[in-house]
């Protein structure tokens, strides 16, 4: 058990492949520039073996007018075709900050248009009353609470796990 949460620990090699989507009713908010970019109690967590829970929010809790279409795209052998999205306030600009997916293969239709932001690529994600840490490297988005525990997928040597 999380002495800060209370929530029960989950260790990420119990998550499933492929990985699962479960709602989430916890305080969820993106911080930027000084800015809430997102906030909601509506968040899909994404759980997949080997990597800390990635938050997806629903696009009505986003501040949609701070996020620009960027260049590029990838793919996800389980989610399809992943769009990439910069957040800009004011003349700060955070290359490719989030991502989203316009048309989701059909068992993660539910993620279509949610979005997802890289915790190290903004200010601030909290979770609860919790700062998330940033899943190491620069390609996964998974949020990192007290509530799971790893090794997590990400940091260098992890690439072939």
């Amino acid at each position: 058990m999380s002495r800060s949460t209370g929530r029960e620990i989950e260790s990420v090699w119990d998550y499933p492949r492929p990985p699962a989507v479960v709602q989430d009713n916890r305080p969820v908010r993106v911080e930027c520039g000084g800015r809430v970019v997102a906030e909601t109690r509506h968040a899909l967590r994404v759980l997949e073996t080997s990597h800390p829970p990635t938050f997806y929010i629903p696009p009505g809790d986003v501040s949609s007018d701070l996020l620009f279409p960027a260049d590029g795209h990838s793919w996800c052998e389980w989610k399809g075709s992943a769009r990439y999205w910069d957040v800009i306030i004011g003349h700060e600009v955070r290359s490719r900050a989030a991502w989203s997916y316009p048309s989701p293969n059909p068992a993660y239709k539910v993620l279509k248009d949610y979005f997802a932001f890289y915790p190290g690529s903004v200010d601030r994600c909290v979770v609860g009353d919790e700062e998330v840490q940033a899943q190491d490297g620069d390609f996964y988005g998974g949020w990192i609470t007290t509530d799971v525990q790893g090794p997590f997928k990400g940091a260098p040597g992890t690439r072939g796990w």
